[in-house]
Formats: structure tokens, sequence, C-alpha cells
């Protein structure tokens, strides 16, 4: 059965809210990459943030379930299997994606935007050329 949410996204924001903080909600700067959810139900997030003057990628492969308008990440990262668990919320039109994943602890939680990216402006990958054969240098041997 096909998923309502099934699409890529683009990531145009993240804040973090820290339920044992007295400050403000913190919108975390430079924010990119996408998410793919597919049909079957596995997606692809390829998450960028800008953390002083580097970016640190985030990857992850795994699967999603949703059930209402709550969503259920499992993947594999180097400790095990985890999950992470939270609400998913498509506006009207189907272009804006909020993300709200529980934290730990309890109280804690991350909210990503996304926007549809337009099927139009998606990017094949370029094919990895092959390899080369061996050139050989044009010396003679000697005897």
């Amino acid at each position: 059965m096909p998923r309502p949410l099934a699409g890529t996204y683009r990531y145009t924001g993240y804040t973090v809210f820290d339920a044992e903080s007295p400050n403000e909600p913190t919108a975390v700067r430079g924010v990119g990459g996408t998410l793919t959810l597919r049909p079957d139900g596995s997606y692809a997030k390829r998450l960028s943030l800008a953390l002083g003057s580097r970016t640190v990628p985030f990857s992850q492969d795994g699967t999603y379930t949703l059930a209402g308008d709550s969503i259920r990440f499992a993947f594999r990262d180097q400790k095990g299997a985890d999950v992470q668990r939270g609400t998913a919320r498509l506006d009207s039109a189907g272009r804006h994606l909020t993300l709200t994943i529980l934290g730990y602890p309890t109280g804690n939680q991350g909210v990503y935007e996304l926007e549809a990216v337009p099927a139009e402006t998606m990017v094949a990958p370029a094919p990895i050329p092959a390899p080369l054969p061996p050139t050989k240098t044009g010396r003679k041997r000697r005897r």
C-alpha cells in the first residue's frame, strides 16, 4: 500500500527543545540535506549541520512506519539497532512536512522542518565511470 508521505524532502530547519533548560528552544543553523521516504517503507536520510566552521554530515538508512500522525524510524548505527519515534505532519498542500522526534531524557525533542522536492528537480546521481585500462610507459626494454 503506498504511503502518504512517500517522496523526497529537503531539510529547511531544525529546532532543539530541551525540557531541562530555562533557555528558549535552539534553532540550529546551517541545516541541509534530504530525507527520502520510499513507498516500500524504507528511507534515506542525508542530513548536514553547520557546526562552527565545518559541516557535519549524518547519513542514515532504515525503515519507517506510520500510524495516524505517529512515525517510527528503525535503523542500525555503530551501536546497533535503534528506533526514533515522534510525529509527522504534512500540510494540506503536501509541500511542508514537520517531523517532531522525541528525545532523551523524556520531554526533550527535535523538530525538523522539510519541504517537498518536486520530482522534476531531482537529479539522478552521475554514473561512476569505468576504470581506465593500464597504460604502457613507452619505454623499451634493454637486453
